[in-house]
Order: C-alpha cells, then structure tokens, then sequence
C-alpha cells in the first residue's frame, strides 16, 4: 500500500491547487432587473411644449395660420424666434408692449438676441400677423 500513498497525496495536492479546496462561502444570485432598476436620473429642464389648440375661436384661426406659415422657424428657434410657450424667451417682448411686438412682426426686426422678416417672409396682412401675435402672446405669458 505504500505506492498508493504518493500518488493519493499528489492527487489531493492538483486538487488543491485547482481551487476544489472549499465550496463558496456564501452562493449569490443575481438580482432580478425589474425589482432593482435603478432609480431614474433627474429630469433636465422642460423644453417649452406647444400649447395644446386654443378654446377661443379667434384664437384658434390664429394657430391655423401660425402652423402654416410661422411654425417653421419659431418652432425651431431658427434666428432667435421665440418658441410659443416659452415665457422666459417671450417675457421681455410681451412687456414692450404688444403694439411693438405687432409692429415688429409685420415691419420685421434686427436685434441682439435674433431677427425676423418683414411678416416672417410672408404673404399674410397685416390683422393676420396681428392675430398671431395676439396668439403667441396669450400662450406664452
């Protein structure tokens, strides 16, 4: 039996160095994903959203022709247009004075902060840019 001895020791020896010395302490599982979902990071600041479509008949006229022909640019903020519904951005023009903020959109304005066309490069009159501008001011104030 004393050739055995060497071979069992080298044997438990392999073993050993295999890391089948001793099981795992303590067995984790991984955690289910939907229990454990992490916590959703702060929003960031809101965009302006678009008003929803005005109650006031007039008003909603106005939006019709707002979409058609001044949605392109002031949606986007293209050249410094205001969005309709940002009261920070519309703020300082509402408080001019809304005869200034007509007389702007229909003779156009070169400022600081942007520029606009003569009636935004349109074709409309001039009680229609007024109706418009009526409409961006009461959603933005």
């Amino acid at each position: 039996m004393k050739p055995l001895l060497p071979l069992l020791t080298v044997s438990l020896f392999t073993l050993g160095a295999c890391g089948l010395e001793k099981p795992p302490a303590k067995i984790v599982f991984p955690e289910d994903k939907t229990a454990a979902a992490p916590a959703a990071a702060p929003a960031a600041p809101a965009e302006p959203v678009a008003p929803a479509a005005p109650v006031d008949p007039k008003f909603a006229a106005a939006k019709t022709l707002y979409d058609a022909s001044c949605a392109s640019c002031h949606d986007a903020a293209l050249m410094g247009a205001p969005k309709p519904g940002d009261k920070a951005n519309w703020a300082p023009r509402i408080a001019q004075g809304i005869a200034t903020v007509e007389s702007n959109a229909i003779k156009g304005f070169q400022g600081k902060v942007g520029m606009m066309p003569a009636k935004g490069g349109s074709t409309l009159t001039d009680d229609e840019i007024k109706s418009i501008v009526a409409y961006l001011v009461e959603v933005s104030k």
